[in-house]
């Protein structure tokens, strides 16, 4: 039998984290983050970009526009968030 000691942390799973631009964050709590992709096509090997819109939970209000943030996969907070505010890498000039 297994037996888990008391001081042992809980291991949570890989959550997956996405680093991209915050592109508005007029809500409250709520920034969107804009993850640019790039691979390539499978016919045709070149190149293409993809842009995908995460809505991320900002408990302090602290990312602004054009700040680089590193975002990370949660439960669900409500309708369209699933991701939270991990850390600011860069704020914007």
């Amino acid at each position: 039998m297994n037996e888990i000691s008391s001081t042992t942390p809980s291991v949570r799973g890989n959550r997956k984290t996405r680093v991209g631009q915050v592109v508005s964050d007029v809500q409250s709590k709520t920034i969107v983050v804009e993850v640019e992709s790039r691979s390539p096509h499978k016919r045709y090997k070149k190149v293409v970009k993809s842009r995908k819109r995460y809505a991320a939970h900002d408990e302090t209000n602290q990312a602004k526009v054009g700040d680089m943030v590193r975002i990370g996969e949660t439960r669900p907070l409500s309708k369209n968030k699933r991701w939270r505010l991990i850390e600011i890498i860069s704020h914007a000039e």
